[in-house]
């Protein structure tokens, strides 16, 4: 079984309504869409989505990184021989995390559709066959994220929501948060993600005000160079401190747990560079106590699926995961959808992901030369 081809491919997908963070406005989402074929023309599929603002990356140097750095490093290799294979893209360029995760991701469905496995299999098998899934209410008005988040509840979709803060003042931000929790009350845990965007002082007046309003976990409150800030948040409140931008790597997970200065990880496998260091961050909270949130970067089918299979594996999943990413986007390019229900999404079924491409639907959204014009 051997690497023979590694295609890439840009799309756009539209959103159902705008995706207001800290860092920007999501109107539509760019995927750089993986396949990697073997000798006798199997597929695996990969993904990488990126969130503006949110790291360095643009899914146009991904691209250009897969095609002309690590799809010729990773030619001849065997797509399950994933050490070896993040030795050779590693070996080709430093750093790099998410072309270097879509292509991973496309080699570990490759491996799973030729063994007939799940590609959780390939990280020591599921424990779980759904995850509960959470929402970011991404509004920015309490009324219409109050409104957006009962409607979820009614349909069951949801029960877990994050309120994301940091964009207007400290005290409106928390108002806000106050307000949606006081409203859903105990049917829905609410969190919030500040990424990064207050100091300590900020995040020392917040912080109590809103364990004092219910809201069960704080995300990554301080900027990710502040670890010792991080630490000293996690020993003066209860309210869990959790990381997410500063716990890009194994070193970062391991520093982080060795000083205290988290109490739960959200993890990624784009922004970890793989299922395999994926796994890697997990396996070191899970030894050093560390509750663990299975976060997003807004993907699509195939990523949500494989950000699924991976997480399926994780006994610590205690703040469940953010996969929403498909319920977001008013369109797909697979045939098969994840499927949510009852507050859970269904791990898909493999062999490797269960996705498969509509090749109609990639070619009116791919960026170069299809129909589609997407949002600015």
């Amino acid at each position: 079984m051997q690497i023979v081809s590694v295609e890439t491919i840009i799309v756009d997908l539209p959103t159902v309504r705008p995706h207001k963070l800290a860092m920007a406005t999501i109107n539509s989402q760019g995927l750089v869409i993986v396949r990697v074929r073997d000798e006798q023309g199997n597929e695996g599929l990969g993904e990488a989505s990126v969130i503006p603002h949110y790291g360095s990356e643009t899914v146009e140097a991904i691209k250009v990184v897969i095609d002309q750095y690590l799809a010729p490093a990773v030619i001849g290799l065997n797509p399950g021989e994933l050490e070896i294979l993040h030795e050779k893209m590693n070996a080709c360029l430093k750093e790099n995390h998410y072309p270097k995760a879509a292509l991973e991701m496309a080699c570990v469905d490759l491996a799973a559709r030729r063994l007939g496995v799940p590609a959780s299999a390939l990280f020591g098998g599921a424990v779980r066959d759904r995850l509960q899934v959470l929402l970011v209410l991404g509004n920015g008005d309490a009324p219409r994220d109050i409104e957006l988040a009962e409607q979820k509840l009614d349909e069951r979709q949801h029960n877990l929501f994050l309120v994301k803060v940091g964009k207007a003042d400290v005290r409106d931000d928390v108002a806000r948060a106050a307000a949606i929790k006081r409203a859903l009350g105990e049917r829905a845990r609410v969190h919030v993600d500040a990424n990064q965007s207050w100091d300590e002082a900020q995040a020392t007046w917040a912080i109590p005000r809103l364990e004092d309003a219910g809201i069960a976990v704080v995300e990554q409150p301080l900027p990710r160079w502040n670890v010792e800030g991080m630490r000293r948040l996690c020993e003066r409140f209860a309210v869990p401190i959790m990381a997410d931008e500063a716990i890009d790597t194994v070193e970062s997970a391991l520093d982080f747990a060795r000083r205290g200065a988290a109490d739960a990880f959200s993890i990624k496998v784009t922004k970890q560079g793989g299922m395999l260091p994926t796994r890697k961050v997990a396996t070191i909270a899970e030894a050093a106590g560390i509750s663990l949130f299975g976060g997003t970067m807004l993907e699509g089918g195939i990523g949500t699926s494989a950000y699924a299979q991976l997480f399926s594996t994780v006994r610590r999943l205690d703040w469940g995961c953010q996969l929403f990413g498909p319920l977001l986007f008013s369109d797909t390019i697979t045939v098969e959808q994840p499927i949510f229900k009852d507050f859970h999404l269904q791990v898909p079924q493999g062999p490797g992901y269960g996705m498969t491409i509509d090749e109609e639907k990639l070619a009116y959204y791919r960026r170069d030369g299809g129909k589609y014009r997407r949002a600015q």
